[in-house]
């Protein structure tokens, strides 16, 4: 009789390998001769048909949605208004109900230097039924606007679930491509691990404001179907005293709200959802963090509230990686990994996504938690109990690609490359993953890197194992 572990191991060698894939697994590190095209990133224009208003008076733009509670049964939709501040009301029904449910949200506007925002609103649809189609209407008592989403499975321990990942995206034709990519990538993903960087409305001057209202329209086409889990990136801080903006991630979090609280967080910027059989834990890379500060506090308290019977696998997105071989940013995120990265292995998380380096890397599973003062043994090492590190900052931003890597390849790096592109993970149950990072450049199905993940609760092996 085929064991469980080979059957699973088996389906999938052939998801690796089917469409012309290649499986990639502890390769000894490997930087791709993939030939990227080397010319500039550049953005949009404004009149560019992605960034178009929606016809009609008041019409509803920059649609978004994300979870809005901690376990999936909550969604917050949010859009704006930009002729008058309209109905804060959202009508939504099942796919096989015609009985109209209503709710009621909140509406907000901010300046920024020389802009003000439009009128912008954020409802929460609650006590919806897991795994089920509902539509939604915005914009009542003028334009109406009608979009869709599918709640997630119940939360349990073998639920099958797939997550796209996205970073850096910005509002260049390469952004445009990325995303055109990730909808027509065969394996659909069904929730957006987005991991910083939305906007870059700061690359212009005074912060062009109008930047974030471009990109709200540009990404409408997904996230108004499907959640996008935000974490917050550099690019989200908007701090700039010289011309009198103090506050820290203003734009950001007038339009883009998190169900924070539901994991007992005090900011908006670091929380947890679970969805599925996935536990995701979003961190901010530029608050603070250190000994006794809010973040640090909430999460040496969240950590052991994961129960891996019921969330299997154990997810941590955040801006700033820890292991980088790229000369670009390189060790920006050292002082947090030192920090929390005992927590890490401690809790055995299985990976962790980050952005910030506009190019491609993953890593092998390692640690550098033996390390002190004393003893100078600062070279990562082997350690099964340890995530994979993959940084995704690959989404097409105006800052363009970052070409320099580190030479020799460290032997922490199994696989990276500069180049744009989107990545997938497909939860199959709790002990088996598989993962696919796709390029720009090629067909919609073809991976460029992938990867069986074996979780590290319930099948913690080394995936070496598998190699072809």
């Amino acid at each position: 009789m085929i064991s469980y572990r080979c059957y699973s191991i088996a389906i999938l060698w052939f998801l690796a390998l089917n469409n012309g894939g290649l499986l990639l697994l502890s390769n000894g590190g490997t930087t791709s001769s993939f030939i990227r095209n080397e010319e500039k990133s550049i953005d949009m224009p404004f009149d560019s048909d992605v960034f178009h208003a929606p016809s009609g008076y008041n019409a509803p733009q920059q649609v978004h949605i994300t979870q809005g509670d901690h376990v999936g049964k909550a969604v917050i939709v949010s859009w704006v208004t930009m002729d008058e501040p309209g109905s804060d009301t959202v009508f939504y029904w099942p796919q096989d109900s015609t009985q109209k449910n209503q709710t009621k949200g909140q509406m907000y506007t901010y300046k920024y230097y020389n802009y003000t925002s439009g009128y912008i609103h954020h409802c929460t649809l609650k006590n919806l039924e897991f795994n089920t189609k509902y539509y939604y209407e915005v914009g009542v008592g003028h334009t109406t606007r009608t979009f869709w989403f599918v709640t997630p499975p119940e939360v349990g321990l073998d639920v099958p679930y797939t997550f796209g990942i996205i970073g850096d995206l910005g509002q260049t034709y390469d952004s445009n491509r990325t995303l055109t990519h990730y909808e027509m990538n065969p394996v659909k993903g069904e929730t957006v691990l987005y991991v910083g960087d939305l906007s870059y409305a700061d690359h212009y001057e005074f912060h062009d404001n109008r930047r974030w209202d471009t990109w709200g329209r540009f990404v409408e086409r997904s996230v108004a179907y499907q959640p996008w889990i935000w974490t917050a990136g550099n690019h989200e801080l908007d701090y700039s005293p010289p011309i009198g903006e103090k506050k820290p991630f203003k734009p950001f979090l007038h339009r883009y709200h998190v169900p924070f609280e539901a994991s007992g967080s005090t900011e908006p910027l670091w929380y947890s959802i679970k969805r599925a059989s996935a536990y995701i834990i979003v961190l901010s890379s530029y608050s603070a963090y250190g000994t006794y500060t809010p973040q640090y506090m909430w999460l040496i308290e969240e950590l052991p509230k994961v129960n891996r019977s019921e969330t299997p696998w154990l997810i941590v997105l955040m801006h700033s990686p820890w292991y980088n071989s790229n000369t670009y940013h390189y060790m920006e995120g050292e002082t947090m990994r030192v920090m929390f990265e005992s927590w890490f292995v401690k809790y055995k998380v299985d990976v962790v996504f980050a952005g910030h380096v506009h190019a491609y890397e993953r890593s092998e599973r390692i640690s550098n938690i033996a390390y002190n003062i004393v003893n100078g043994e600062c070279t990562p090492v082997h350690d099964q109990n340890a995530p994979v590190y993959i940084t995704i900052g690959d989404g097409g931003n105006i800052e363009g690609l970052a070409t320099y890597m580190m030479e020799p390849q460290p032997k922490y790096s199994a696989f990276r490359e500069a180049s744009f592109g989107h990545a997938t993970f497909e939860i199959k149950n709790r002990t088996h993953a598989y993962y696919s990072w796709h390029r720009n450049v090629d067909g919609y199905a073809v991976k460029s890197d992938s990867m069986v993940f074996f979780n590290r609760h319930w099948y913690p092996k080394n995936e070496s194992i598998c190699q072809t």
